[in-house]
């Protein structure tokens, strides 16, 4: 049976802030006769959800959400105004830049200083500390003061010592977030050597690809609740949606096109409206359109954390002239790999030298981790028709 390793129950956290500075002394003391006003900034709104032992447990948000100081009442930096927290075993933070490090120290010093705050002895960190320099890659600076180091190499120092306490729960706050690239790929190591060991992790991340990867479960926060909870992929591709919707209100409000000239529907083989397909299913798009100047029909297919996949126009696969009653229908193969996909359609004159409308994310389909279609796996965006061959000479 599954034991938890933490629950919690209806958090609420609030910050009461006032609503003048007092830039003097005189300035405190009229605040204090005026009884000066202050406001509360609700932070944490009834937030629940319990992580079990060996979890890999993906925490999601946009800036602001809240799901830092979620971690912050974790690890105790903060008390919630109401609510509680069940932990079941020792709990290593590492939620914050530079938290247990002194600046004016150095970076040897601060090794020894965060290993003694993670409750480890002297002799067990001189033990230790060759390694710890060796995996955050700074053996030149270590007899620099931490004020001279970068983010990135401060954040390698603190994971580097992080990692080494092993205790029951690990919690960790935007690790991938600081760093270069060959650092990151050391953290994903460490991050394949917890799942297959069963640590249970806690991860703050603004890298979706990351949690559809390591977590088994997830919760998105927004405005201090939680919206959706549960299956990591489902998790990460609401964030990401919520992301766009951002994006796309910003856009708007500087295109000139609405898309209201184009209807579009996604079908599926037969003829089912779908939004969710195997690999190498056909999908269909019925497109309809309302301008009259049309010429052309140009869709464009962008997977949501990528770059434009591909495009299809129609005077030049097949159509030279549209059809009189202004309607066509697409249909693809999806051998495409698995994630969130959507579509522009695009309004043209007959060579694509005017636009006269455009409907951006017409729609949006995703493609599942199902290969049972086109009988085998493959990595990247799409699977290239291909064949091996051998020329005999």
């Amino acid at each position: 049976m599954t034991k938890p390793a933490i629950v919690i129950k209806d958090i609420h956290k609030e910050f009461i802030l006032p609503q003048t500075k007092n830039s003097s002394i005189k300035h405190a003391f009229v605040n204090i006769i005026k009884r000066n006003k202050k406001t509360v900034q609700k932070v944490l709104d009834g937030v629940s959800f319990t992580i079990n032992q060996g979890d890999f447990f993906g925490v999601v948000g946009r800036n602001g959400s809240g799901k830092s100081t979620m971690l912050k009442i974790l690890a105790g930096v903060y008390q919630p105004t109401s609510g509680s927290i069940q932990l079941h075993g020792k709990l290593t933070p590492f939620i914050e830049l530079g938290v247990g490090f002194n600046p004016e120290l150095s970076g040897r010093d601060n090794v020894f200083l965060n290993g003694a705050l993670l409750g480890f002895t002297r002799k067990e960190m001189e033990a230790m500390y060759d390694e710890i320099v060796a995996f955050a890659e700074l053996e030149p600076f270590m007899d620099q003061k931490l004020k001279n180091y970068s983010s990135g190499m401060q954040v390698r120092l603190a994971f580097s010592v992080a990692i080494k306490a092993r205790n029951d729960i690990m919690i960790f706050d935007e690790v991938l977030a600081v760093g270069d690239e060959a650092f990151q790929y050391k953290c994903i190591d460490i991050f394949e050597q917890y799942k297959a060991s069963g640590q249970t992790v806690v991860l703050v991340t603004h890298d979706m690809e990351t949690v559809k990867k390591f977590c088994n479960r997830a919760v998105l926060i927004q405005d201090g609740t939680i919206i959706k909870e549960g299956d990591p992929v489902r998790v990460a591709d609401e964030y990401s949606r919520l992301n766009q919707a951002v994006i796309d209100a910003s856009i708007d409000r500087n295109r000139q096109y609405t898309g209201k000239n184009v209807d579009i529907t996604i079908r599926d083989a037969t003829g089912k409206k779908q939004r969710s397909f195997k690999v190498g299913e056909t999908i269909s798009f019925d497109i309809a359109w309302h301008h009259d100047k049309t010429r052309a029909i140009m869709v464009d297919l962008y997977r949501k954390d990528s770059d434009l996949v591909s495009n299809f126009i129609t005077n030049r696969e097949g159509f030279a002239r549209l059809p009189k009653d202004k309607k066509l229908t697409l249909d693809i193969e999806a051998n495409l790999g698995p994630g969130s996909y959507y579509v522009d359609v695009n309004l043209l004159n007959h060579d694509g030298s005017v636009k006269y409308d455009v409907a951006y994310r017409a729609e949006e389909f995703t493609i599942t981790k199902d290969f049972s279609v086109v009988g085998q796996s493959f990595g990247g965006l799409t699977l290239i028709p291909r064949q091996w061959r051998h020329d005999h000479r």
